[in-house]
């Protein structure tokens, strides 16, 4: 395999080479939303330029919009390994997420238990407590606070033949920890329950099979792994025919079509496709023998999380020598392959706004608060705090952007004292 050319990586990403302020940005707010290749912007300037047509029409513009949505959906189907009519489309992972849940709401009685985490983010852990209105019982599984990880075991525990439904992060977007889905898949299967995965997170970070998980749905957003604002669903086909999603009665039954509801946003997938274009771009340089775009685009992910692994490994060593840091998650270079290189925070003396702002004004953009993890920042007793400073890298990122982040916040301690 050939080696991982960051420099071309960069020149693909605009934003990475503006001026703001004086400063070249250092984006480590990337599990907020990544930044997008030149090639997806031009992608989506080009569809609303020369396509711009709503679907289904029998004139040039409608036909092309059709074929922009069938392409989308099978370079998705390639990115999470499943076929094109296993992939939905929506607004964002969390509107997807509440229409799922609906949905399968229709089909739980009294006393039925979905069992959700207290490291997810609530957009997996709030539609399946809307359910309690039909009924359902929220059993919650709890962490080790000491590593931010799940506790297997009391997910075995929580588990039982009363469960219908588990609903599981891939990784943490708050303190990156990766779950054993696939360990949490078998157990859930073992007690006849189905799954949903969030793999919003985690798809920037390593390839994803949803055939080798074996969930039963799976969602991400393309915002996070260097696309523009669309929501994508995976479903096991047998689960999107037998289950009946709330739509508008005009619309098409057939899957997947039946699951989506109004118009897309189609400008949206345009840039979807080019993102996919451009992680399969980068898979082929690394390894030219790449015999279909499925091989390629998981040659890219592998390679970018080896990449990464590197990355976390000088951040934390780096943050662990700050005084008065305290990192929340996995420390251990040991461990790295169980976490993105996301870093959850605080230091001593400052709230985690203060300390995003005043790296903001360095040019280094970092997020604060509790990202949507509003379980994991009460288990850690930080949310009555601000939460916590989140560092969070991904494949465009450099070892030296670390060390000025390092030096930042060294500068930053120094004034506390």
């Amino acid at each position: 395999m050939a080696s991982f050319d960051l420099d071309w990586i960069r020149s693909q990403f605009p934003a990475l080479s503006q001026d703001i302020d004086g400063y070249r940005p250092i984006f480590f707010d990337g599990p907020g939303g990544t930044q997008v290749p030149q090639s997806v912007i031009d992608a989506m300037s080009r569809y609303l330029a020369t396509s711009n047509a709503n679907a289904h029409g029998a004139f040039a513009t409608s036909r092309r919009t059709d074929e922009m949505i069938g392409s989308a959906r099978s370079a998705v189907a390639d990115f999470l390994g499943c076929d094109d009519d296993e992939v939905i489309f929506g607004a964002n992972m969390t509107t997807l997420a509440f229409a799922l849940s609906r949905a399968l709401g229709r089909s739980l009685k009294p006393g039925d238990e979905i069992v959700v985490t207290r490291l997810d983010h609530y957009a997996n852990v709030s539609p399946w407590y809307a359910l309690q209105e039909a009924g359902a019982v929220i059993r919650v599984v709890d962490i080790h606070t000491e590593d931010c990880t799940l506790d297997m075991a009391d997910l075995e525990r929580q588990l039982s033949e009363r469960t219908r439904i588990l609903a599981i992060g891939y990784a943490s977007n708050a303190v990156g920890t990766i779950n054993d889905v696939a360990k949490a898949v078998r157990l859930a299967h073992a007690v006849g329950a189905l799954v949903f995965v969030d793999a919003v997170h985690y798809a920037p970070h390593g390839p994803i099979d949803v055939r080798a998980l074996d969930c039963d749905f799976l969602a991400c957003s393309a915002y996070k792994f260097f696309g523009p604002h669309v929501g994508i669903l995976f479903g096991k086909r047998e689960h999107l025919q037998r289950f009946q999603p709330y739509r508008v009665q005009p619309a098409p039954d057939e899957v997947p079509f039946r699951w989506e509801t109004g118009t897309l946003n189609h400008e949206g997938l345009a840039g979807l496709t080019a993102t996919i274009d451009y992680l399969t771009e980068l898979g082929r340089r690394l390894s030219p023998s790449a015999e279909n775009r499925r091989a390629a685009l998981i040659a890219a992910m592998e390679a970018s999380r080896q990449y990464e692994r590197g990355l976390s490994e000088r951040l934390i060593q780096g943050l662990l020598q700050i005084r008065g840091l305290r990192l929340y998650g996995i420390s251990d270079p040991a461990r790295f392959d169980w976490r993105t290189p996301t870093v959850g925070v605080t230091l001593a003396g400052r709230t985690p706004y203060a300390v995003a702002e005043q790296l903001g004004k360095r040019g280094i953009f970092t997020w604060h608060g509790n990202f949507y993890a509003l379980g994991l920042t009460q288990r850690l007793g930080v949310e009555s705090t601000g939460g916590l400073l989140r560092i969070g890298l991904v494949a465009y990122n450099t070892i030296d952007e670390i060390d000025s982040l390092l030096n930042a916040l060294e500068d930053i301690n120094a004034a506390v004292a």
